[in-house]
C-alpha cells in the first residue's frame, strides 16, 4: 500500500471531472452491503446504465431488474421512479423471483434509451427487451423481444445452433449511425441491423462480426487471436465514423473506421501493442494505454471513456485515439499508474470498484460502479 493510492484524486489527474451524486449504497466512508431486499434507492451489482437529458437508466443486475429515473438524479441515494423486471420494489430473483420471464428479467446488463423507445439487454435470458415508449410505470411488460420467438422463451440460441436470429448471453446493446447493434457475447461476434431496431425477432442481423458465419460461435473463431475475432465482446459504442467494440477477454477495445458494412477485421486496436497480442499482468503498475477487462466503452461527440474494469478506473480521452495512446484524464484513480480497488482505501465519492459500465451525456457521464453496489453520475467542470 503506498501513500498516494489512498490520498484523494487530483483534479489535474481527472480532466475536471468530479462526482456529483451517487445512487444505491451508503458506501462513502466504509462499504456498506445492500440490504437483504432491496428498494428504489439501493442497488447490487448494478452492471449497466444509460444517461441522457431525460432519463437514468439502470440495469441492477443482482437484482434482476431495471430502475428507471425520469431526469437526471440530483441528490445521493435518490430512490428510482420506478422498477421493471419485478412486480414491485422490494422483491428480487431471476424470472421476477420464478413468476416467470413474461415480466421478468435474469441478470439484465445493456439498457438503452433510443428514439423514446427502451432496450434492455436481458442477458442470460438471451434476449432484447423492447418497450416502445420508456416506461412510466413499473412493472410494466415488454412491447416485444429480439433473439427469442416469444416473450416465454428463454433458450440460448433458441434452443438450437446459432443464426442471424438468436442470441447467447447479449451483454452490449447500441445504436451507432442508424445501426442497431448487439454484443452478443456467448456467441463471440456482434449483430448488427443496418436498418435500426429491427420490427421482429424473425428479422436476421445483415452484419454479422467476429465469426465467419451464422452458425459458428468460436472463441477468436476457433483460432488465433487476430483482428477479426472476439474472446467476449461486451459493449459497443460509436459514430458515424467509427464503431467501437469492446472485447474485455482479450483486453481491448477494436475499432472499425467507418463502421463495416460487412465481416472484417478492425483497423484501430486499443490497449495491446499488436492484433495477436492479448497480455495482461493485473498486478503492479499500471499504463493509460492497456487495459485489464474493458467491460464498457462510451462517446458523445469526440469524447470517448473507457470503462477499465480490473484496473477500477475509468479512462478519458477528449478524442478518438488513431493509434494506442495514454488517456488524457483518470477517474477513480490518483495517477495513472495505480490500479487499487477503492484506492487502498474506504469508499470515497471518488473512488470506483470493478466499473462495469459507462454512458456519456454532454458533462455528464454515469458510471456503474458495480463492486460498490452504486452508480456514480460524475460531472466535468
Amino acid at each position: 500500500m503506498t501513500r498516494i493510492q489512498l490520498m484523494a484524486q487530483p483534479a489535474d489527474v481527472a480532466g475536471g471531472w468530479a462526482p456529483e451524486c451517487w445512487l444505491g449504497a451508503p458506501a462513502p466512508g466504509g462499504l456498506a452491503l445492500p440490504a437483504a431486499r432491496p428498494t428504489l434507492s439501493w442497488l447490487y451489482g448494478p452492471r449497466g446504465v444509460c444517461l441522457d437529458s431525460d432519463h437514468l437508466v439502470v440495469a441492477d443486475s443482482g437484482n434482476h431488474r431495471v430502475l428507471v429515473w425520469h431526469g437526471v438524479p440530483q441528490r445521493d441515494e435518490q430512490p428510482a421512479h420506478l422498477v421493471l423486471g419485478q412486480p414491485d420494489p422490494v422483491s428480487e430473483g431471476p424470472a421476477a423471483g420464478g413468476r416467470g420471464p413474461e415480466r421478468g428479467m435474469h441478470l439484465p446488463t445493456g439498457v438503452l434509451v433510443h428514439d423514446s423507445a427502451l432496450l434492455v439487454a436481458d442477458a442470460w435470458h438471451h434476449r432484447i427487451l423492447i418497450w416502445d415508449e420508456v416506461p412510466q410505470r413499473g412493472d410494466q411488460p415488454p412491447d416485444r423481444v429480439l433473439g427469442q420467438p416469444d416473450v416465454s422463451s428463454v433458450e440460448p440460441n433458441r434452443g438450437g445452433q446459432p443464426s442471424a436470429c438468436s442470441m447467447y448471453w447479449p451483454f452490449g446493446i447500441s445504436v451507432v449511425a442508424g445501426s442497431f447493434y448487439v454484443a452478443d457475447t456467448g456467441n463471440r461476434r456482434v449483430l448488427g441491423w443496418s436498418g435500426g431496431v429491427p420490427a421482429s425477432a424473425d428479422v436476421p442481423a445483415d452484419l454479422i462480426l467476429g465469426q465467419q458465419d451464422a452458425i459458428h460461435r468460436g472463441e477468436n473463431r476457433g483460432g488465433r487471436l487476430g483482428a477479426d475475432s472476439f474472446r467476449w465482446p461486451h459493449a459497443l459504442t460509436g459514430d458515424a465514423d467509427v464503431l467501437l467494440v469492446a472485447d474485455p477477454g482479450n483486453h481491448r477495445v477494436l475499432g472499425w473506421r467507418p463502421p463495416p458494412d460487412a465481416d472484417c477485421g478492425a483497423d484501430l486496436l486499443l490497449g495491446q501493442q499488436d492484433f495477436h497480442s492479448t497480455v495482461d499482468s493485473p498486478y503492479g503498475p499500471r499504463r493509460g494505454d492497456r487495459f485489464h477487462f474493458p467491460y464498457s466503452a462510451a462517446m458523445d461527440g469526440s469524447r470517448l471513456a473507457i470503462a477499465d474494469t480490473g484496473n477500477n478506473r475509468v479512462l478519458m480521452w477528449d478524442g478518438v485515439p488513431t493509434a494506442r495512446c495514454e488517456a488524457d484524464a483518470v477517474l477513480g484513480q490518483p495517477t495513472l499508474q495505480a490500479n487499487g480497488e477503492n484506492r487502498w482505501s474506504s469508499v470515497a465519492p471518488d473512488t470506483l470498484c470493478w466499473p462495469y459500465g459507462v454512458s456519456l451525456h454532454g458533462d455528464r457521464l454515469a458510471v456503474a460502479d458495480t463492486g460498490n453496489n452504486r452508480v456514480t453520475v460524475w460531472r466535468r467542470r
